[in-house]
Order: C-alpha cells, then structure tokens, then sequence
C-alpha cells in the first residue's frame, strides 16, 4: 500500500473511532444495559442496526460504548508504560554500571513471563475495575520502552551535544531531561503507536475471559465473548464485536507504519540538540 493511502485510511479509521467515541451518547439508539428481552438474539432491524445478543442489548450500542472503553485504556495503558519506562531506560542507560545492570536484569525477568499471564495474574489480584486493567497491561507492557530508551541514549551519550553540555556543568538530571529524552521521542511516540493495538487486543481478551472491566461495562471483548457461544444462531453478535476490533487494531497499525516510516528517513539527519 502507498503510503499516502495508508495513511488515509489509518488516520481515517483512528478518527472515526475518536468520533465515535467521543459521539456515543449521541449515536447509539439505546442506554448502554437497556434490556429488550422479546427481541433477544435478533438480526439488524431498524430498532437494532446491528442486531441484540443476549437479554435483547443492543449490539450497535454496545459498539460504539466499547469504543471508549478500548481508546481510554489503550491510551492510559501507553501513556503510563511509555512515561515510566522512557525515563527508567533514560536513566539506565546514561548512569551505566550498577544501575543499569539492575534494571536491565528487573526488564530480563518480567519478560521471562508471557505479558497477557501476567496481567491475568495482576487482575485476578486486583480484581475487575478500569484501574486495575490499565495497571495490569502498564506492568509488563514498560519493559520494551526501556529498552528502547535505554539503547536509544546509549548511542547518544557520547555525542557531541551531550558532551557539550556535561562540559558546562549540567546534572546528569538536566541532560537526561533536557538533551536526551527529548531525541527520543520519535522512537518512543513510534513504539506507542503499535503499543495502542496491542493494549487494545489485551483488553478485549481479558475480556472475553471475564476479567477486564467490570460486568455490565460495554466492551467488545465481552461482546465477542457473549456471541461466541451462538455462532450458529446469531453470528452477528461476535461478528460485529470482533470486526471493531479489528479495525481498531488495523488503523494504528497503518498509522504506526507511515509514522516509522517518516521518521526513519528523518533521523537520517541525525539528533537534534536542543
């Protein structure tokens, strides 16, 4: 695909799930948990566009509710991943020695453990609230903007803007904030971008198990989870939730792919110093 179309339709689809989003009281035809019991497991009508699952819930509006649920947590998921595991790679990788052994060896151990169980773990503990999901998924999902940052700032380090500033008699604090996380942006905003679809993708899993947001919270993991068990009835429910899904995952992965794309040609130029 070129990348003006893929561009297009990735930014496309991520608008129109913001829109969506950001709309859902205004276009969904019914309250979020509305019951129309004499229409359960009906197919698209005009009362239902997408049809009803289970105790006649209106899938569309479930949809366009779960939209939220799926944008807030990939996005509190991302932002407290990407902060805390930016500055602790930042920092490791610029002090060296025994810090950066430390948490080189804390990130070797957390991915030692497959990240979805580790989150199940955490919910499990936790138990079913917004709260305790975005934690679970920024618990495992930090390890690899550290990583990131801190090979990042070990290539910068020595560079002649860095050592300009050491020379002048900045802190180690100062150029690690102000010379050095600054240039790792583009990776990291990057990294964040394919990071959404992944926490999205977690969500909708933990989810369909049961244990991601609390019962009764509208989510397309549920939602495929409640149409699973009549595929053959009414396949609409789980087709509809899953094709959501889908394409969310879809539209920030084209975007992540223009955006590496772009700055990768950028960062020929080589590091900006501020």
């Amino acid at each position: 695909m070129r990348a003006r179309g893929r561009l297009a339709l990735g930014g496309g689809i991520v608008l129109a799930l913001c829109v969506v989003a950001l709309l859902a009281g205004r276009l969904a035809p019914a309250r979020p948990g509305a019951l129309d019991l004499a229409h359960e497991w009906q197919g698209p009508t005009a009362a239902h566009p997408l049809g009803t699952g289970d105790d006649g819930l209106d899938v569309s509006t479930e949809i366009l509710y779960g939209a939220r649920v799926s944008l807030l947590v990939g996005l509190l998921a991302v932002a407290l991943a990407g902060s805390f595991g930016t500055v602790l790679g930042a920092v490791a990788g610029y002090a060296g020695g025994a810090v950066d052994l430390f948490v080189m060896r804390l990130v070797d151990v957390l991915l030692a453990f497959p990240g979805l169980l580790f989150a199940i773990l955490l919910v499990a503990l936790l138990g079913p609230s917004l709260f305790g999901l975005v934690f679970s998924l920024s618990a495992t999902a930090w390890v690899s903007y550290a990583r990131l940052a801190r090979g990042q700032v070990l290539s910068l380090r020595d560079r002649d803007f860095v050592l300009a500033a050491r020379g002048l008699g900045a802190s180690p604090a100062r150029i690690v904030f102000r010379h050095l996380v600054p240039n790792l942006l583009g990776p990291i905003l990057i990294q964040a971008t394919f990071g959404i679809p992944g926490a999205i993708l977690a969500e909708a899993a933990l989810s369909f198990l049961g244990l991601g947001v609390p019962p009764g919270t509208p989510s397309w993991g549920a939602l495929v989870d409640q149409g699973a068990s009549h595929l053959l009835d009414a396949p609409h429910v789980a087709l509809f939730g899953g094709a959501a899904i889908a394409l969310a995952v879809l539209g920030f992965n084209l975007l992540g792919e223009e955006l590496r794309d772009r700055l990768d040609s950028r960062s020929r130029a080589g590091p900006s110093a501020p």
